[in-house]
């Protein structure tokens, strides 16, 4: 399975900070035996992130495309929104089960709002920006992601 993992911080691409939770999407995922076809820093720019997560799925580059970053409360923040700009269907049980259980470690993950879709045959999930957020997120989504993704392309 082919992920792509965006990270949605305008500091991390302009190289002012480090991208931590792309680190630990790219550790979890490869450990679980999939690859990582594609991993970049985004500004937090609605029309970019929307542009290159559509280009992934149209192109049939990522069958997985996970985000990190820019699904909060703060004015800049429009990562979901990008998402569901694109998506064809949105799975709304995916954010609803992560903040749910989110929610037994922080009240703060109510602040969170990403969203979750399927564009084509690719399944798009906005996970939360802190590495320890995203590390906790991705231990409790991926194997029903994995599943997912085999149930779009009709292999299950």
């Amino acid at each position: 399975m082919k992920v792509a993992i965006l990270t949605a911080n305008t500091n991390i691409y302009r190289e002012q900070e480090e991208d931590k939770s792309g680190k630990v999407i790219k550790k979890i995922v490869e450990g679980a035996g999939l690859e990582v076809v594609f991993m970049k820093a985004l500004p937090t720019d609605r029309e970019v992130l929307s542009t290159v997560m559509q280009r992934m799925a149209d192109g049939k580059i990522a069958d997985l495309i996970l985000t990190t970053g820019g699904a909060g409360c703060a004015p800049e923040d429009c990562t979901p929104e990008a998402t569901l700009d694109i998506v064809d269907r949105v799975v709304a049980g995916i954010p609803e089960a992560l903040r749910a259980h989110m929610s037994q470690i922080t009240k703060r993950s109510m602040l969170n709002r990403g969203a979750a879709g399927i564009r084509g045959d690719a399944l798009i999930v906005n996970l939360p920006g802190k590495a320890g957020a995203v590390k906790e997120a991705l231990k409790f989504l991926l194997p029903e992601l994995v599943h997912a993704v085999n149930v779009i392309k009709g292999e299950v």
